[in-house]
């Protein structure tokens, strides 16, 4: 019983030194971060505002988080200029403005970064703040696919698999199952249970009911898209899996 005692006061210390040292890390990074950042630090500033806007290891506040990404983004920081984009299309810190929104993803877009034009995509795509533009949308999403990103890879899938001609694009399957593919092989949610449809119905590829299972299931595990998440639970219930 002693012995028992003992351990788990050495648990409770340790766990108490962990997380004083968590704490203080934090204010040390915070304190370095803003040091950086009122030196002129773009990568620094990019950082500051990420915390502001998140609310990791400060209060979240939108109006400083606009205040420190505009300044990176304003020296080139390609990460920062996404973040203004994102700023504007969703009305935080600033007023909703979806052209302003559009300028921000360019500028970022046009340095390569992946995210930058994966959001310009959408915006042509959806037609806020620029003119509904299927192809112009698609030449954005390729680029920022081709650089692997799981969010471009994912619409590019649904594109082919959707379109019937109408907005440039022929439908393939194919295509459309090799996208998927790639976007679930990084955890992309809703790729992971388009890639169970493609191999339940057989689209792009052989029907797999296994497979198709195997797909729903690791969509339905993950909590990062409660949507998607759901609509794999389903899946898995009409096909009679748990």
């Amino acid at each position: 019983m002693a012995t028992k005692r003992r351990l788990f006061g050495f648990l409770l210390v340790s766990l108490f030194l962990f997380l004083f040292a968590g704490a203080v890390f934090a204010a040390e990074t915070l304190e370095e971060t803003q040091k950086a950042a009122e030196q002129g630090d773009a990568e620094a500033q990019f950082r500051l505002g990420r915390m502001y806007a998140d609310g990791n290891g400060v209060e979240k506040d939108d109006i400083k988080a606009v205040e420190w990404f505009l300044k990176s983004a304003e020296q080139g920081n390609a990460k920062a200029q996404n973040r203004m984009g994102n700023m504007h299309r969703d009305g935080r810190g600033v007023a909703k403005d979806y052209r302003k929104a559009v300028e921000w993803y360019r500028k970022s877009a046009e340095q390569g970064y992946d995210w930058g034009q994966d959001s310009l995509g959408d915006m042509y795509y959806e037609g806020k703040g620029v003119k509904k533009d299927y192809q112009e949308a698609i030449k954005w999403y390729q680029k920022a696919a081709d650089q692997g990103h799981a969010g471009s890879q994912n619409r590019l899938g649904n594109i082919y698999r959707n379109q019937r001609g109408e907005r440039g694009v022929a439908k393939d399957y194919k295509k459309a199952f090799e996208y998927y593919r790639k976007a679930a092989e990084q955890g992309h949610v809703r790729a992971q249970r388009n890639l169970g449809l493609m191999y339940e119905r057989g689209w792009g590829t052989q029907r797999n009911r296994l497979k198709a299972i195997e797909w729903y299931r690791k969509a339905a595990e993950q909590d990062k898209d409660k949507e998607g998440k759901e609509l794999a639970e389903k899946d898995l219930k009409r096909m009679g899996a748990k």
